[in-house]
């Protein structure tokens, strides 16, 4: 695979900046493709379109994270903690599991870069709910399809102010 020898000349740090930049960048054309797609055809059709894009990258990105980082297909709830960790936006968003065990974790999105952004101008949050619940079932079924997703808070609806959304994962046997 072709290599940009640039990157062979970067310091760790440098490195890891840069991954940061490339996470900026993935959401803004995440971003902007969506806003391209609201304003010709409307939010609904908008989270439509998003909500199959994102039936597809998910799975993508997390098959991607299981082979680069050694994940186990079927790994349980450890293996899904261990992927959420290395997800593009994991980069750039602050979130935190708890209540961990090996049957169950919650994970929660502290500071989201969209809601964030939203709210500094002004706006309501982004109602991201109906993609998420695609998004993180998908993703957890790729590490391992007894995982269950539940939905704990997520914009539209209401949200303690000490996070933007909150998932469920747990394997019920």
């Amino acid at each position: 695979m072709p290599m940009n020898e640039e990157l062979n000349s970067l310091s760790k740090e440098e490195l890891i900046q840069y991954i940061e930049d490339l996470s900026k960048n993935w959401l803004a054309i995440d971003g902007t493709w969506f806003l391209a797609a609201e304003e010709k055809f409307g939010m609904d059709i908008a989270i439509e379109l998003d909500t199959k894009s994102w039936e597809r990258f998910t799975v993508i990105e997390a098959e991607r994270i299981m082979k680069r980082f050694h994940v186990p297909k079927n790994g349980g709830i450890p293996a899904l903690m261990k992927a959420l960790k290395f997800r593009v936006y994991a980069n750039i968003n602050k979130q935190e599991i708890i209540e961990v065990s090996k049957k169950q974790c919650i994970f929660r999105m502290i500071d989201c870069r969209v809601q964030s952004t939203r709210k500094r101008k002004g706006l309501p949050d982004f109602p991201c709910k109906k993609v998420g619940l695609v998004e993180y079932s998908l993703f957890a079924k790729t590490i391992d399809p007894r995982i269950e997703v539940k939905c704990l808070a997520c914009p539209p609806d209401d949200h303690p102010e000490n996070y933007y959304c909150a998932w469920e994962f747990s394997i019920k046997e």
